[in-house]
């Protein structure tokens, strides 16, 4: 049995609601577990200088975990900063795979993703629900006019995987993230393609055939992920 009494394919209880913050263009909570990321998408009418003239926009995030997101305090001067840059290149490359980027126009859309509370996945539940922030700054830019539809967007979502000798478990909380032999953060897009795959031992190697359960166990939180997001996704 699993420290919170979860099925070694079950997710955390998952969540997604609307956000509070009325002047960004997209606003959702993601609740995974005892996790909680606000994640806020804001549209800017320019791209980087390397794209000025193209006609394609861009998609980028910055990703902070917040003072009282842990226990000690993270100080806001982050202090793992080289780790906060790397979780936010992967949520930034992570949402640009879903996204048509000339379709966008010369535009550039904002993924703010803060750590309100840590209990493991931050970077998954930030790839999860920074994607529905997305969706709902694209879906205001057709209210808007600025965009036909939202049809240059296709889900993407993340979860975590973890291996405890000849067992493999789906997403995983803090507890088992600190103890497993490896671990794995695995990124989709709904279509079933694979976006990005991070992986690595920690305790134990692990053989192909271990790789090959671990995707497994992840498409299928994956797909249970996207029902998730298309309950908030208007039209969906």
């Amino acid at each position: 049995m699993r420290i919170d009494g979860r099925n070694d394919n079950e997710l955390r209880a998952v969540d997604i609601q609307q956000g509070p913050m009325d002047y960004a263009d997209g606003c959702v909570i993601i609740s995974t577990g005892n996790t909680k990321v606000l994640c806020s998408a804001s549209v800017d009418e320019r791209v980087p200088g390397f794209l000025s003239g193209t006609g394609q926009g861009w998609i980028t995030a910055e990703y902070s975990m917040l003072p009282g997101s842990t226990v000690p305090r993270s100080s806001r001067e982050n202090r793992r900063r080289g780790r906060s840059q790397e979780i936010q290149r992967l949520i930034g490359r992570s949402l640009r795979a879903g996204a048509d980027l000339p379709k966008l126009g010369e535009r550039t859309v904002t993924i703010d993703c803060d750590v309100l509370q840590a209990d493991g996945g931050t970077r998954t539940a930030s790839i999860t629900g920074g994607y529905v922030a997305l969706h709902l700054a694209i879906q205001e830019l057709v209210r808007k006019g600025i965009l036909p539809d939202t049809s240059m967007l296709k889900n993407v979502a993340a979860t975590s995987v973890g291996t405890y000798g000849d067992k493999v478990l789906l997403d995983l909380c803090y507890e088992e993230d600190s103890t497993a032999g490896a671990d794995f953060n695995i990124v989709m897009a709904e279509d079933g393609e694979f976006i990005e795959i991070q992986g690595g031992a920690e305790e134990s190697r692990f053989n192909r055939n271990t790789l090959e359960k671990v995707l497994d166990l992840a498409e299928i939180g994956i797909t249970k992920l996207f029902a998730v997001q298309n309950k908030i996704i208007p039209g969906m």
